[in-house]
């Protein structure tokens, strides 16, 4: 249901598969999907295969919920997993870290053994160019997602199998890290046009901050790609092009409607631009490698990267610590933990759960 995941479904509809599994924990966006992809399949095929003949189950199902992935993967026995399903807003796993850790790095881990335990030949986790050296919360989870799946990759089957009894099928993990998709939730085109409508101001977090930008089909159409070239705990990286300035960005957008900026230069123009401060845990640039020597594949615009992995016996140890701070919500040990774990994460500043800052006051109001 989200932008890279249905845009995964659109072109992986296209050429015509047996069955297609759309999991989704959002009923509406699971909805409109499935009307989506049963609109395209009216329209008259220009591919030998018949796309009319595709079976889409649509199935609601969280990511989190061992005993449903393992019933969906297990039903089915679906050959690829593209897991594009990530809490991704900054700001939001920020202040909600216990839920970010928990959907991010446990709906990875789990969904990875249920496709481990039933034979799924291909597993893709769409990363972020936010989990290189991470100053947020989001990022580190990311990070520490694509540490599971590459300590996985390492693994013997047999150890990480229930019952120690490895599968027929060995599962083959990659991963795809890039930066921004335009016009996806969250994105700041769609914002940036909705303030211009409204007269503005339009809101920038800082003006030198810079970003990675791709269309939603161009990334997608990547991920399928080098999920396609993946050996084992591979690591991909998307050429995404130049950075860009956010704030000329902004300043095309306004030229582009035809209006002009309002600046102390000039106080009769149409919009203003107003520097708000950046936001917990953002950063003023991404990056797309840890390390220094990206290698090239068969494709121009996808490249492996080398990045340190962990034993799966050593992570397992440590995954299973973090549980128990989740179970209670301890923000503390998790932020130490992440910072542990996640080689280059370092805090922005402190992290406050929204949960905890409301019961606190409520404490304050009950001591007066």
């Amino acid at each position: 249901g989200g932008s890279i995941g249905s845009e995964l479904c659109r072109q992986i509809a296209a050429t015509g598969p047996a069955r297609l599994l759309l999991v989704e924990a959002n009923e509406h966006a699971l909805y409109q999907v499935h009307r989506d992809l049963l609109q395209q399949m009216e329209v008259p095929p220009t591919q030998p295969n018949e796309p009319s003949n595709i079976e889409i189950v649509p199935l609601l199902a969280n990511v989190c919920d061992d005993t449903r992935m393992h019933e969906i993967m297990g039903t089915w026995r679906p050959e690829t997993v593209y897991h594009a399903a990530a809490y991704k807003h900054v700001p939001l796993v920020e202040h909600n870290p216990a839920e970010g850790v928990h959907n991010n790095v446990w709906g990875t881990r789990v969904c990875a053994d249920a496709a481990i335990q039933n034979g799924v030949r291909n597993f893709v986790l769409v990363s972020t160019d936010k989990a290189v050296r991470p100053t947020n919360i989001m990022g580190a989870t990311k990070r520490l997602a694509e540490m599971v799946l590459q300590a996985m990759a390492a693994a013997n089957p047999a150890v990480i199998a229930k019952g120690g009894t490895p599968p027929a099928v060995r599962t083959t993990f990659s991963i795809v890290r890039f930066g921004n998709v335009l016009g996806s939730s969250g994105s700041v085109v769609p914002k940036f046009r909705q303030q211009i409508r409204n007269g503005g101001p339009i809101t920038l977090t800082h003006p030198e901050v810079t970003r990675f930008f791709m269309t939603i089909p161009e990334a997608a159409q990547l991920v399928i790609q080098a999920g396609a070239m993946a050996k084992g705990g591979d690591v991909f990286v998307l050429d995404m092009g130049e950075s860009v300035k956010i704030m000329d960005l902004a300043q095309r957008m306004i030229e582009l409607s035809g209006l002009n900026e309002r600046t102390e230069a000039n106080p009769d123009g149409d919009i203003a631009i107003e520097i708000t401060g950046l936001r917990p845990g953002e950063k003023l640039f991404e990056e797309l490698l840890i390390g220094n020597d990206p290698q090239p594949t068969l494709h121009p615009r996808i490249m492996k990267a080398s990045e340190e992995k962990m034993a799966w016996s050593d992570l397992q140890d440590s995954l299973n610590a973090m549980q128990v701070a989740l179970d209670v919500n301890d923000v503390g040990v998790l932020r130490r933990m992440l910072e542990q774990l996640v080689s280059g994460y370092l805090p922005s500043g402190e992290i406050v759960d929204w949960v905890h800052l409301a019961q606190e006051a409520e404490y304050e109001k009950s001591m007066v």
